[in-house]
């Protein structure tokens, strides 16, 4: 009795063990493919954003289309390389999360609950056939209903009309905040205005815009049934188009242009 015992015993743990090798062996085989369909799925939304994507074509060729560039945001500067950051790989939430790389928001000026902001940032430039700049893909994140929602905006290079809105990553309630990822939503969002006599005025709004208003063009649709995910959409581009943000950013690019 006892042997037989001993016996099922010794034959499940030799089970379990076996079982748990092979897991642990396919989870590490399988990481680095998980880590590109990750980045791979994130750059079709830069992509997308940019209004470029053509699914038909590449991933990996349709990027180089775009020119990436450090944010140094002490002075809104662009910068082609930084210390010992690969501009390619860099990833500006991941150093959001590192003390010696990121800065605490204050409380007053956190309005998207971002919390700890990274020192240096990176965007996206889209340049032309003639090397004139044609848009700005800008990272914004934001806390909406249940937790933060991660993203791109691309402006154009007017630097205050909106082109496109896409978010890669977000909680919110399927049919209702999740809605941000409804392309007839996203579409209202192309050709919206940011500032107005210099004041950041873009909004989501409740309800529906009425296109007689004299603010209409820097309103945006209402998520129906998600009041707290629509202002934090709000919320989230008044912080990221303010001083906090890229404001300086966009005033050098302007400079530059």
């Amino acid at each position: 009795m006892n042997d037989s015992v001993s016996k099922t015993l010794t034959v499940s743990f030799v089970v379990c063990l076996v079982c748990s090798l092979l897991v642990s062996f396919a989870a590490v085989s399988l990481r680095d493919a998980q880590n590109l369909n990750k980045l791979n799925d994130q750059r079709i939304k830069i992509l997308k954003t940019a209004a470029i994507y053509n699914p038909e074509e590449s991933v990996e060729s349709q990027f180089t289309k775009l020119t990436p560039k450090f944010v140094d945001f002490s002075n809104g500067l662009l910068l082609d390389e930084y210390e010992e950051l690969d501009l390619t790989t860099y990833d500006p939430v991941y150093f959001s999360k590192q003390a010696n790389f990121s800065s605490p928001i204050p409380s007053d000026l956190d309005i998207a609950i971002v919390k700890n902001k990274e020192n240096i940032g990176k965007i996206f430039l889209l340049k032309d056939d003639n090397d004139e700049l044609e848009k700005i893909i800008l990272p914004i994140r934001g806390y909406g209903l249940w937790g933060t929602l991660f993203g791109y905006i691309a402006i154009d290079k007017d630097l205050n009309t909106i082109r496109g809105l896409e978010f890669y990553e977000h909680k919110e309630t399927p049919g209702l905040g999740a809605e941000v990822d409804n392309p007839k939503w996203k579409a209202l969002w192309n050709g919206k205005k940011i500032y107005k006599d210099g004041e950041i005025e873009i909004a989501v709004i409740k309800g529906k815009v009425d296109p007689s208003n004299t603010m209409a063009d820097y309103q945006v649709d209402g998520l129906s049934g998600a009041t707290l995910t629509s202002r934090g959409v709000t919320n989230m581009l008044a912080f990221w188009f303010s001083e906090s943000g890229y404001q300086e950013t966009l005033k050098n690019i302007n400079y530059d242009s």
